[in-house]
């Protein structure tokens, strides 16, 4: 059984992750099996800080789980982490001590707020061969696994269209908050490659699209007003498929990861690419994403 320390407590997937991974308080279909979290840390949070203590009580008191104070008292006792706080520019800083203890680390998404310290962790992971990966849950929601499983009925893509929701928070630099999953759809279903971005805001809209090297057109739609669903178009050079997003198993799915790279050391979508997700966010933000 692999042991998992959890670090950060300001997101809900603190809780989610540990009931499917402790068979705890959720339904049998949504288990996961080869891990359990051990221990966690409560920590720190510049973005949403009044959320750890409930957060921290539910895993504790209701869930069982064991709390320490300081993130080094997990050292010895786990053999990965999982950090789970939103605070990008924080990440390197938290997960530093892991690192150079040569430990494996899932760092909830992003996995950074800049691509200078995206590189940074990739950079410490390499030298310490301390496997690193961060993703959004809808990178691999079933809807885009299908499309990704039938390439040769739909053909290579013409042109990718990602809608989702989006909710800012002051002190997250534009796109970091929910425009992460709309991106990581987007890289999910094109890959690595992108150019120049175009951004343009109406009202409660906004949309980015930009070229990629394949030759494909990738665009995303953001929307912080009525109805925000995720959802995709592929337009495929012999079919189009169109899906929104169920969502219904995206932590279940995620989890399946998870545990594959905890196994395996190996990161299920290559540290490249999840650091060319940050410099699409920074050029999404540049080009006036990160306006209000």
């Amino acid at each position: 059984m692999i042991r998992l320390g959890m670090l950060d407590l300001d997101t809900s997937h603190a809780v989610e992750f540990t009931k499917r991974l402790n068979h705890l308080k959720i339904d049998q279909d949504q288990w996961i099996e080869g891990a359990q979290v051990v221990v966690a840390c409560p920590g720190v949070s510049k973005i949403m800080p009044e959320r750890i203590p409930g957060f921290a009580k539910t895993l504790g008191e209701d869930l069982g789980i064991k709390l320490v104070q300081k993130p080094e008292e997990m050292l010895g006792k786990i053999d990965g982490l999982l950090l789970e706080g939103n605070d990008g520019s924080s990440h390197l800083e938290r997960v530093r001590p892991f690192l150079e203890a040569s430990l494996p680390v899932w760092i909830d998404k992003p996995l950074a707020w800049t691509a200078k310290d995206a590189e940074a962790i990739a950079e410490l992971s390499a030298k310490k061969n301390a496997p690193v990966f961060s993703a959004s849950s809808l990178r691999f929601a079933e809807e885009i696994r299908s499309v990704l499983s039938n390439r040769a009925e739909l053909g290579p893509p013409v042109a990718v269209e990602v809608y989702g929701g989006q909710a800012k928070k002051g002190n997250i630099p534009g796109w970091f908050f929910y425009g992460i999953h709309s991106v990581e759809i987007l890289f999910a279903l094109l890959g690595q490659g992108h150019g120049k971005i175009s951004y343009l805001k109406s009202g409660d809209a906004e949309i980015a699209s930009c070229p990629w090297k394949s030759g494909a057109l990738g665009s995303i739609t953001k929307l912080s007003r009525g109805d925000k669903p995720f959802g995709f178009t592929y337009f495929g050079e012999k079919a189009t498929r169109a899906a929104k997003i169920d969502g219904k198993n995206n932590y279940r799915d995620l989890l399946i990861q998870i545990l594959a790279f905890f196994k395996t050391n190996k990161a299920p979508t290559p540290i490249e690419e999840t650091i060319e997700t940050i410099r699409y966010i920074e050029g999404v933000n540049a080009a006036g994403g990160a306006k209000p």
